[in-house]
């Protein structure tokens, strides 16, 4: 039987999407859709996880955002979104990606990406590593490469990108627990996302290895109650397997859930977890990473 609340929930992000440089307001899109405007923003929030507004929000930044990749100035992309001038765009680029127009333009001005496939514990990686930290860890299929290495040059399109494994056999050691001195040497990320994402990305940071949340804990942690799928959806888009630990959020029930890099790794990976942790005296730093017993948590 066809949902009449997903329905409207579609014809609405249709209407938002056909019309958002003309910034309709929630009782033109409601009306559109037949609800009332208080009516349609509970379905709405209660669907989407995001209020229709900021749903609004995230799809005006993101034409802002081709727009200025785009070599438009900051006034002309404010403008052609529909806002009234650069000062608007600066408030919302800050409240959504967390830094102002000019900076996402300027982000990765000659930034040098080295990437290169390395075996892992959990099979292939392809790693891509700047000055700045790393910017990407997939888990790939050998017969994938293109696919992931495609993904690659998408995501950082502006940027120099060169193959260059060397540059990041040193770091796989160090996540993956082969190398001394992973204790003494913090490893940094560079991350590119929404401010929602980077919330939800940091929030899974916090989660300690050898325990689990579900994505209803995890919403409650970002301070969104009930918006388990904005949660997931942040969370498929995680571009640092295994370091970020999106593993370890399973369904309410207990279930495994679903994993970008296939169910079977995830499997795989928290069962390694749970092994090393199982092993590791209290206090004692183990090749993985710090346990729940330790009461400390990976960085």
């Amino acid at each position: 039987m066809d949902n009449p609340d997903y329905r409207r929930i579609e014809q609405a992000i249709n209407y938002l999407q056909e019309h958002v440089a003309e910034q309709p307001s929630l009782d033109e899109v409601a009306e559109h859709i037949g609800l009332s405007a208080y009516h349609f923003q509970r379905l709405f929030k209660s669907w989407a996880g995001v209020s229709p507004k900021r749903f609004l929000q995230y799809l005006t930044v993101g034409n802002a955002k081709r727009l200025l990749r785009e070599s438009s100035s900051v006034l002309d992309a404010a403008l052609d979104v529909g806002l009234s001038g650069p000062g608007r765009l600066h408030d919302l680029f800050v409240s959504v990606e967390a830094m102002s127009p000019g900076e996402y333009k300027n982000l990765g001005k000659g930034l040098q990406i080295s990437y290169g496939f390395h075996s892992t514990p959990f099979g292939e990686c392809l790693l891509a590593v700047t000055s700045r930290g790393i910017c990407s860890l997939a888990f790939v299929e050998p017969e994938n490469r293109s696919d992931a290495l495609k993904g690659l040059l998408e995501s950082w399109q502006e940027e120099s990108i060169v193959e260059n494994p060397e540059a990041g056999k040193g770091t796989i050691k160090q996540i993956f627990g082969q190398s001394n001195d992973q204790a003494q040497t913090p490893i940094k990320v560079l991350l590119r996302g929404t401010n929602f994402q980077i919330k939800v990305w940091e929030a899974l940071l916090s989660i300690l290895e050898g325990t689990v949340v579900s994505y209803g804990s995890l919403a409650d942690t970002v301070g969104h109650p009930g918006a388990h799928r904005a949660v997931g959806t942040a969370i498929g888009h995680n571009p640092v397997a295994y370091l970020i630990p999106c593993h370890r959020v399973l369904r309410a029930n207990g279930e495994i859930g679903g994993y970008h890099w296939g169910t079977t790794r995830k499997r795989a990976i928290l069962a390694r977890e749970a092994a090393v942790c199982e092993n590791t005296v209290p206090h004692i730093q183990s090749s993985g990473g710090r346990c729940a017993d330790n009461q400390e948590q990976r960085r």
